[in-house]
Parts: C-alpha cells; sequence; structure tokens
C-alpha cells in the first residue's frame, strides 16, 4: 500500500495525518505532498522525518491511494492525472462533488455506492456530512420531505489565515483580513460567494449535496450558513419535516445505532452538544430534540462536529479504510 496526502502541510492535511495514526491506518510508504514553494520541506511524522515531494513526482510514483486537501483547482488539475495511474483519488475540495460521474461519499450514509471503477471519490462540505449522518437513517424510516437547516460555522473553515484573523482581532493587533469585515465578536450570514437567487454558494451546497449522498430527489434542504467566532466545530439547527408520524424514543434508538453519531440530550444535567467538548473528536454529536408543535411530524435538533475531523479528515480517512477493506484497490 502506497499512501499519498496531497496538501499535507496544510491544516486539513495535517488533521488528515493525524487520523492515519490515531486510526492505525496501514501502508508500506507514505508520499507527503505539497505545492512546488513546499516541495523539499522537512515533516516529522510518526517518528520519521519525511521529505514533502511536489505533485509530478507524486503521479510517478504511482500512490495506490491519494487523499486530495489542496484546493479545487489543484485537484481539477491533477486528480485525474493520478486516477489515469489507477490511483483512487478522495477529494476534500467542492471540485467533483457535483459531477454525475463522481460519487460523493459518507461511508456509514452510502459508502456501497463506490465501485472498484471509481477512480476519483470526492468528500462532502462539512455542514453536508454532519448532518447527513443524522438525516439518513430517518430518511429511511419516516421519509423526509423538507430540512431547513442554520449553520453555526467555526472559523477554522476558513483556514489558517482566518483563525490568524480572529486572533490578531482579539489581541488588538491589525489582521490580514479574509473576511469582508470583523469576525472577533460579530457573526458573519456569509459564506462563500453569493448566488444568483440570493443563496450563498455553501448554502447550495448543503441542499444539492444532501440529496445526492442520499440518493431521495424528494428531500427538499433550505440552508443558511453562518461563520461565527467559534474554533472546535461547526453547529446546526435542524428543522426535519416527516411524510410520517414519528415517536421521539423511536428517533433516539435509530440515531443511537448510527456508527460515530453520539446522542448528548440531557437538558436537566445541561448536556447538549457543543464545538468546545466536539473539537478533536471523530464523532458527530446530536441533542436538543424537540418535537415542532407548529408543524405535524416536524422535529428540531442540534448537531454538532469537529469540521476538520468528521468534516474533512476523518471521512477522508474513513473513505480510504472501506475502499482497502472492501477491496476496491487495483
Amino acid at each position: 500500500m502506497k499512501l499519498a496526502v496531497v496538501g499535507a502541510t496544510g491544516l486539513v492535511g495535517n488533521e488528515i495525518l493525524e487520523v492515519l495514526k490515531e486510526r492505525n491506518f496501514e501502508y508500506d510508504e507514505l508520499l507527503l505532498v505539497a505545492s512546488a514553494r513546499s516541495a523539499g520541506k522537512q515533516v516529522d511524522y510518526d517518528g520519521k522525518t519525511y521529505t514533502v515531494i511536489g505533485l509530478e513526482d507524486a503521479v510517478a510514483a504511482k500512490p495506490d491511494i491519494a487523499i486530495f486537501s489542496a484546493g479545487g483547482g489543484t485537484s481539477l488539475e491533477w486528480a485525474p492525472k493520478f486516477a489515469e495511474v489507477g490511483t483512487i483519488v478522495i477529494d476534500n475540495s467542492s471540485a467533483w462533488r457535483m459531477d454525475p460521474t463522481k460519487k460523493l461519499i459518507v461511508p456509514e450514509i452510502n459508502g456501497d455506492a463506490i465501485t472498484i471503477d471509481d477512480r476519483i471519490i470526492a468528500n462532502p462540505n462539512c455542514s453536508t456530512i454532519q448532518m447527513v449522518l443524522v438525516l439518513g437513517p430517518l430518511n429511511k424510516k419516516y421519509g423526509i420531505n423538507r430540512v431547513i437547516v442554520s449553520t453555526y460555522q467555526s472559523v477554522t473553515g476558513s483556514g489558517k489565515a482566518a483563525v490568524d484573523q480572529m486572533m490578531a482581532e482579539r489581541a488588538g493587533e491589525t489582521p490580514t483580513m479574509v473576511y469582508p469585515h470583523k469576525i472577533d465578536m460579530n457573526v458573519l450570514p456569509h459564506i462563500d460567494v453569493f448566488l444568483e437567487n440570493g443563496y450563498t454558494k455553501e448554502e447550495m451546497k448543503m441542499t444539492n449535496e444532501t440529496v445526492k449522498i442520499l440518493r431521495d430527489d424528494r428531500v427538499k434542504v433550505s440552508a443558511t450558513c453562518v461563520r461565527i467566532p467559534t474554533m472546535g466545530g461547526h453547529s446546526e439547527s435542524v428543522n426535519i419535516e416527516f411524510d410520517n408520524p414519528y415517536e421521539m424514543a423511536e428517533v433516539k434508538a435509530i440515531l443511537s445505532k448510527v456508527p460515530g453519531l453520539v446522542i448528548q440530550d440531557d437538558v436537566a444535567n445541561n448536556l447538549y452538544p457543543m464545538p468546545m467538548t466536539a473539537h478533536k473528536r471523530d464523532e458527530v454529536f446530536v441533542g436538543r430534540f424537540r418535537r415542532d408543535e407548529s408543524k405535524a411530524n416536524a422535529l428540531n435538533l442540534w448537531i454538532v462536529a469537529d469540521n476538520l475531523r468528521k468534516g474533512a479528515a476523518t471521512n477522508a480517512v474513513q473513505i480510504a479504510q472501506y475502499v482497502t477493506e472492501n477491496n476496491l484497490v487495483l
């Protein structure tokens, strides 16, 4: 097994390396890959020193699996080159997510969609991943016709430069601006670019990706995505309208059986999901279960996950584990 991590020196790349180590992912050779300006850099990882290589050298090495976290432009240019030499590319960017010829995978929900012919596999948007982990089993049981979601997303979702902006503002320093406004002590109802329909690209990602992952175009999603000055994870307030009646105890029983999903719902003891407690955790946390008293067959709940872990690195590594365990590597 020859494994490449493309974008190994970035925030998500570093997290991928941590998850690989924690999950004891087995490989014979590890290639750390980055842009030309980072090639030649020395990286200490898991008791060894690695020399970062460029993309051309990585393709020439013909890795079995390449986990990409290097941006959409890099993925569009280089993922096909890796695929041509037989590599399975698992891509964290948005480049391939809505390509009808590519699979968009959350292993617990639709891992079975992957075949041995899939050489480029897309990792969904971080906010979508944590939401579909809840929606998937409930849709199978009750049928979902509508979802209204409002997100509260960490600055880590915008990368290290955004974290630096927030911390500089907090320290009273002049920051290098990533956002169009101050982020510390503020809330921005603006993630990614605005589209002609008035929604942002992030909001439409959640709408379109959810349908593709669930393989059910009956599920309609309306999203409002908001950036808040926190670290540790993304939070979501989710209202789900079912086709059929539900019992709360049954909902919780169904979700309690989902791998990687943890119920935290003990309001008497102030126990509910928070970014602070989800930080560095691979699980998705769900709580604040409430029957929607304004609409029949509707449910309110609150979902939190570390966006750099299950929202990116962990899900990508889980896809790599799935393809190896199911003998899908050529």
